[in-house]
């Protein structure tokens, strides 16, 4: 540097508490460039270090080649490594770490691949197959580095196996830019820095080194977590304005379809919802109830008592009851409730987006627009007002990316195998009957697809082929044991039977549903089996904006596919059995052929009509995305167009109705002393599909009670068939018929021996009688049962029947 211009070489040197370690590797050092023909400087970085650190640089900075930098504070790695190359001339960056776990001899390597390759980076790997690790971490630490490295590659740099190793050259100029427009402080800013180059299409070569783990290591189990963290912040830096707006419009969509339900927490209820709300609340509270105390996730007798109720063979969405244990407990059920709607709507229309803007249109807001439709569509509004596992669908768009690039001819069939069991896996604990209609879609888009591009069978069917292999192996072993549980454990049934009227009429299609802002309520009621099923009803406007996209664009082989997809799909959805309206004339469906299949004979097939969602929005995505690129005459009248046929269908605020109040028996704790550890609280009637309050109650109780009966799918007869709430007896049926204004019998000593037959099965400790509408028949009907009068506590009737 004798003629005072830029250094060919920068070190830049982080250093916090490395008094011990700094002297002996600034020597080290300056010995390995003193021999080299380069001109360079030395910038040693003090994070605000509470030992000699500095007076080490300081007695070394005697060397005008070598220069201190000192923070006010400890920042982390990240700012100390801003300081030091923002402060850097040289025409290349070395960065590496005080403890000089990789020798600066392993320079000439790196300097020598970015010589020859032409990158304009080139880091230090760990985990190249040539690298020489003389001394190892410990197993606890190599293996988190290990899955922190695994997880890196999969959201933020993939194709780097090492991004933390702490030796990297790079080009001066280049790493200026990077460093400066980086912002995390901690150990996350080398995948930062990485990841940045990437964007700029700057080419980062990997080198093998030699590397020794050394005692004192700065960075702690906790610091993984943190490291996790800065990933998430990376990944939401580096999102694109338009994802960032398009996020924040589908989370205001969310939020405002549920705004009277976010506003009444405490006492509002989906008026459309039926016993869904109650059952959900009580999923949710199980769940976290089970979790807290260790217990099997799978199986609880809390409900359906005594024989109890297969959680796995219900739909508890243990993907995500689990994780929001803490919300369940600290806020309850329903803010989980209206979280994992609201959320969940949100989720899945940007996955949706995310996955039209990599496979169907380069214009994001074409993408955006084209996953609101799939992620708001009619049947999953339908569906957003009782099950979550039928709108909350953000896995689906991300398995099918997944399963599309095993169909690349650069697919890594290993890596996106293993992400597509993993995904599959964790979607089967969200819900299994949406994975089998997705699987369907998707089956019904490759044969698509595959008729109008024969080749594609021949370039992707291997490659596919060994990802789905991989992706079996990965998943089943994690799905085994639940799934062996589900079909074969206590409280298993075999199939769940729904009539012959679960098809969707073909007017379904073409009508609007009761939440359109064009719906009528009386109509899309007359064509659905309740108002949580309208599984069609994309409305005549868009099914011909649908058909006038195909006609023109169908020479494009995505476009037969699309349409061949939803055509199909469609007509699936229509039954076993297909009226034409306006006549008498009844034709065989499709569906025949799947109806009695093993899993297909559960699904309710008007369900199949929301495999038509996504193709509908991928449809729209590239004609508008195509539009954008039009002459303006065409764009206007284009837009218009689709406009007009997407406004009937935008979806209204869910309505929200009083919850009936909670018995002060039950929320004041009175039942305690009438109910023994073992015994259960019978509720007269028992809860069951159509009146499952009591639910609510055990819930408000903290759970301290088991209940009979209830709403959840379990087994009935020899055969096990699967039913909703439990096998009904004799006195829980009586009582039932009694409430929804059936006659008292003549109850006598058959009546009375039979009511006590089922209380000893139902292990009852109390009978409780709740005010509702017929309940003096009601009190009648149970003094009788039971030969003597009931007692009242807290406005509702009790008999104590315990042991």
């Amino acid at each position: 540097m004798t003629d005072g211009g830029p250094p060919d070489l920068s070190v830049v040197v982080p250093a916090y508490n490395e008094e011990r370690r700094l002297g002996p590797t600034l020597d080290a050092i300056r010995d390995h460039l003193h021999g080299s023909a380069l001109s360079w400087e030395l910038i040693v970085v003090d994070d605000g270090s509470e030992d000699g650190t500095a007076e080490v640089a300081r007695e070394a900075a005697a060397d005008p080649r070598i220069r201190l930098l000192a923070a006010d504070r400890n920042r982390g790695k990240g700012h100390a490594l801003r300081l030091g190359v923002a402060a850097s001339r040289g025409a290349r960056v070395l960065l590496t770490d005080a403890d000089l776990a990789t020798p600066v001899a392993e320079l000439d390597r790196l300097a020598k691949e970015l010589d020859g390759a032409q990158a304009a980076a080139a880091i230090g790997s760990r985990a190249h197959p040539e690298a020489d690790i003389a001394v190892h971490q410990g197993r606890v630490r190599e293996w988190l580095g290990r899955m922190g490295n695994r997880l890196i590659r999969a959201v933020a740099v993939p194709g780097i196996h090492d991004t933390q190793c702490g030796f990297k050259l790079f080009d001066g100029d280049k790493a200026r830019a990077a460093f400066a427009d980086a912002r995390l402080d901690g150990w996350g800013i080398d995948v930062e820095i990485l990841q940045y180059f990437r964007r700029h299409g700057w080419p980062v070569a990997e080198v093998p080194v030699r590397w020794s783990h050394q005692e004192g290591s700065k960075v702690g189990p906790a610091d993984y977590g943190r490291v996790l963290l800065e990933l998430v912040r990376l990944k939401a830096r580096s999102a694109s304005r338009a994802s960032l707006a398009l996020f924040a419009l589908f989370l205001l969509s969310s939020v405002l379809l549920y705004k009277d339900l976010w506003t009444d927490l405490g006492h509002g209820y989906l008026a459309d919802s039926g016993q869904d709300q109650n059952q959900w609340e009580w999923f949710f509270s199980v769940t976290a109830d089970n979790v807290r105390h260790l217990r099997d996730p799978l199986f609880t007798t809390l409900q359906g008592f005594p024989d109890g109720v297969n959680l796995m063979g219900n739909t508890p969405m243990l993907g995500l009851s689990v994780p929001l244990t803490p919300v369940t407990l600290a806020l309850g059920p329903t803010v989980t409730w209206a979280l994992v709607l609201t959320l969940g709507l949100t989720a899945t229309a940007y996955a949706w987006y995310r996955l039209f803007a990599r496979w169907v249109t380069e214009n994001p807001w074409a993408a955006g627009l084209g996953g609101a439709l799939a992620g708001f569509a009619p049947p999953m509004i339908s569906h957003a007002n009782a099950h979550p596992n039928f709108c909350v669908l953000f896995m689906i768009p991300v398995i099918v990316d997944r399963a599309l690039r095993l169909c690349r001819p650069t697919a890594n069939v290993r890596r996106d195998g293993v992400l597509l069991g993993l995904f599959t896996a964790y979607q089967i604990f969200l819900g299994e009957e949406v994975l089998l209609l997705a699987s369907v879609g998707m089956l019904l888009f490759a044969l698509s697809y595959a008729l109008a591009r024969r080749e594609v069978v021949r370039e992707a069917g291997p490659a596919l082929a060994k990802g789905l292999g991989v992706a079996a192996l990965v998943c089943l072993p994690l799905v085994a044991y639940p799934l062996t549980w589900q079909f074969f454990g206590s409280q298993s049934y075999h199939s769940v039977l729904h009539g012959d009227a679960a098809g969707n009429s073909p007017l379904a299609f073409l009508k609007f549903s009761g939440r359109a802002l064009l719906g009528d309520e009386a109509t899309a009621d007359k064509l659905a089996l309740n108002r949580t099923e309208q599984n069609a009803f994309y409305g005549w406007p868009l099914i011909a904006l649908a058909f006038a996209i195909t006609v023109r664009l169908w020479r494009h082989a995505l476009v037969k596919a699309l349409a061949g997809t939803a055509v199909a799909a469609a007509l699936l959805s229509l039954g076993q059995r297909i009226r034409i309206p306006y006549t008498d004339v009844v034709l065989p469906g499709p569906w025949r052929a799947l109806a009695h299949r093993p899993l297909f004979e559960s699904v309710i097939e008007g369900r199949v009509g929301m495999v038509c969602a996504p193709a509908l929005g991928a449809l729209v995505a590239l004609a508008v995305g195509r539009l954008a690129a039009a002459g303006r005459v065409n764009r206007s009248a284009g837009l218009a167009a689709v406009a007009l046929a997407l406004l009937p269908i935008v979806p209204t605020p869910f309505a929200v109705t009083e919850r009936a109040p909670v018995p002060s028996f039950f929320a004041d704790g009175r039942w305690r002393p009438y109910v023994k550890p073992g015994e259960s609280v019978v509720t007269v009637p028992l809860p069951d599909p159509a009146a499952a309050d009591a639910l609510h109650w055990q819930v408000r109780a903290d759970l301290g009670f088991p209940l009979p009966g209830g709403y959840f799918n379990g087994p009935w007869g020899p055969d096990r068939i699967g039913i909703y709430g439990a096998s009904p007896r004799w006195t829980s049926n009586l009582l039932r018929d009694v409430r929804y204004g059936g006659a008292i019998p003549d109850i006598g000593d058959a009546w009375r021996a039979q009511a006590r037959a089922d209380l000893a099965y139902w292990k009852a400790g109390l009978v409780v009688l709740p005010p509702q509408d017929n309940d003096d028949a009601l009190y009648t009907t149970v003094t009788r049962l039971l030969g003597r009068e009931g007692r009242r506590v807290d406005g509702v009737w009790i008999w104590d029947v315990g042991r």
